[in-house]
């Protein structure tokens, strides 16, 4: 457990921190080996993955990849019951291996022996879809002993029979892709009946039934291109020099975690640096920027980080836009990677990011977003099957077309001589006289879109901290409606000039959620009160809408996380989507809620000015 600064504790997956703090840059004197076999048998694993190209070296590196543990195991030696079982805590685990702490009563194990391990991986402990009763042959690696807690502990490495990812494979894993294969299938099917048979209904109330079979239409597409979209694959060949931009303000709590994903990449040396610019932060951001950025210039120097890696402080507090440009301004390599100060990127993130560049009408390329705080609580899983969906799925449609129409912020990557070109008119945006200070990746994205192409790879991975509070989530959505409302008016001027087929479903896709409240109003209240219908049919179109974002998150990642996407479903009717009807009216607004930009600290001020004028006017005490 981690605990946030809002004194909410957010449950993260920990990765077991290297010794090197970069240990993924590559060596540029190859004094050491880039790949961590540590955990790998030697019995036929290692010339499947030989370690020769980009995919055996992520292979390997996932593989080693150690996380922090703490639950508790079960050892059986082998060919005994499970009455003999010894108990033990595990310390750390990987796909290959578990590092267990024994009590003083455990006994005595020597190297090579075998014992047949029972425990249930808790949910964070792990990436998704590891979360699972494990009941595996192991062998006994190495011994040691270890302070802890200012006892000395006995620790025993202890490695699989077979990886994780393996067992797993044969265990949950298959049987979930199997699953969510055929119901998939069957909702799909049924889901297209309902919509044949509206077509009947049509003289009854013939804009209500046309706009039903058009949004699931639209829907059923974004699932069908998104099954289409593949990834550009790596050139090991093509490595376009890069510079990353970090906007921070008031966010000391993660800075450090996201400066260290950001220089630890595997990347050539020369061609990568990072940019970290603090917006004035009220906290101590600068204080731990500079930490950060000390304990990494001391590093090798072999590595240039002093070169490479550095930090601006604006001279006064001028939003996430202003931020952006100085870093863009302060940039020596011709794209720029725009990173949120409280998202983490994987180790080879930058390097599939780029690879759409090899074409010279790719303008932007947005990476996936996973949650980091995923297990926090109920609020962060409906989000985190909401994003799964929302990058590979929608975001890979609009891919298929390049017109991805939302580069986000938590990781996107531009042509930096294209943001320089509409930076000015980015900064000084306005909707009906109100300064645009949010949406600011939907509205760089608009500039982009219009004369090139943007784009979407799904193997460069990020995480990012969602709101684990739902006054803050709520907030937070609402603020993404208003800019979608903004942005998607200003793209409808122009993206009839796009590919055909993906501008009729963008047109489709900006009208169907603008309608869905009043949609949703006269099948769930109008119809029954007026003709005492119950609204079975509606309902479960829903469901299996909802069923459709369940089924396709179990098959990519296989996690116990699916059943969140029904609850999601409910919950945005219930909820979400009635923010949409306030956003139709207040979408000019240029406050943030989630914190204090100096528009949010204006209208409080505005706000409190009128509460001390209604208290006067009515005699009442201050």
């Amino acid at each position: 457990m981690i605990k946030s600064k809002k004194k909410k504790e957010e449950v993260l997956t920990i990765p077991k921190v290297d010794r090197r703090t970069l240990s993924h840059v590559p060596d540029p004197e190859n004094i050491r080996g880039r790949l961590d076999r540590r955990g790998l048998r030697g019995d036929g694993l290692e010339p499947e993955l030989d370690g020769n190209d980009s995919d055996s070296r992520e292979k390997l590196r996932l593989l080693s990849l150690r996380y922090i543990a703490d639950f508790d195991v079960l050892l059986i030696p082998e060919g005994e019951k499970k009455k003999a079982g010894i108990q033990a805590r595990a310390v750390d685990i990987s796909s290959t291996g578990i590092l267990i702490e024994l009590g003083t009563e455990a006994g005595k194990f020597e190297v090579g022996d075998r014992y047949e391990l029972r425990c249930h991986i808790p949910p964070g402990t792990m990436p998704e879809g590891f979360e699972s009763s494990v009941r595996l042959g192991t062998d006994v690696v190495r011994l040691f002993t270890q302070e802890a807690e200012g006892q000395i502990k006995q620790r025993v490495a202890l490695q699989f029979a077979k990886p994780l990812t393996e067992y797993f494979q044969k265990k949950r894993w298959g049987y979930s892709i199997y699953t969510a294969s055929g119901m998939l299938f069957i909702a799909v099917a049924i889901i297209m009946l309902m919509r044949v048979e509206s077509v009947i209904y049509f003289k009854y109330n013939f804009w209500l039934y046309l706009y039903s079979l058009i949004a699931a239409i639209f829907l059923l597409s974004r699932y069908l291109f998104g099954a289409f979209y593949r990834d550009v694959p790596v050139n090991p060949d093509y490595t376009p020099g890069v510079s990353i931009i970090i906007p921070c303000f008031n966010e000391a709590e993660w800075i450090h975690r996201t400066i260290l994903s950001c220089i630890n990449q595997d990347y050539p040396v020369d061609k990568l640096e990072v940019i970290v610019v603090d917006d004035r932060s009220t906290d101590h951001s600068a204080e731990e920027i500079r930490r950060t950025i000390e304990m990494v210039h001391q590093e090798a120097e072999r590595y240039a980080t002093k070169e490479r890696l550095k930090m601006v402080v604006l001279p006064e507090n001028g939003g996430k836009r202003v931020a952006l440009v100085k870093g863009v301004e302060m940039a020596k390599h011709d794209l720029v990677v725009f990173v949120d100060s409280d998202s983490f990127l994987e180790p080879t993130a930058i390097k599939h990011l780029v690879q759409p560049f090899q074409d010279p009408r790719m303008g932007g390329v947005a990476g996936r977003t996973d949650v980091e705080n995923k297990y926090t609580n109920s609020i962060t899983k409906l989000q985190t099957v909401r994003y799964y969906i929302a990058f590979r799925i929608m975001k890979a449609a609009e891919s298929y077309f390049d017109s991805v129409t939302c580069l986000s912020g938590p990781l996107s990557c531009y042509r930096k001589d294209l943001v320089l070109q509409h930076s000015e008119a980015w900064l000084n945006q306005k909707f009906l006289g109100q300064p645009a200070t949010f949406g600011d990746d939907r509205s760089m994205t608009n500039f982009i879109l219009k004369t090139h192409r943007t784009g979407y790879q799904d193997s460069a991975i990020c995480s990012t901290i969602v709101p684990s509070k739902m006054s803050v989530f709520l907030k937070q959505q609402m603020r993404w409606k208003r800019s979608w409302l903004r942005e998607s008016l200003r793209a409808s001027g122009f993206i009839w000039r796009k590919e055909p087929f993906m501008s009729l479903f963008f047109y489709v896709g900006v009208i169907v959620p603008i309608a869905a409240p009043v949609v949703v109003l006269y099948n769930l209240v109008y119809v029954p009160l007026a003709y005492q219908i119950f609204p079975g049919t509606f309902l479960m179109g829903l469901l299996l809408m909802g069923l459709l974002m369940s089924l396709a998150h179990l098959l990519f990642r296989k996690s116990r996380l699916w059943v969140y996407g029904l609850i999601f479903c409910v919950f945005y009717e219930a909820v979400l989507l009635w923010q949409m009807p306030v956003a139709w009216v207040t979408f000019w607004k240029s406050t943030w809620g989630t914190r204090e930009t100096p528009q949010d600290i204006e209208a409080r001020e505005k706000k409190e000015a009128r509460k001390q004028k209604n208290k006067k006017r009515i005699g009442l005490p201050f």
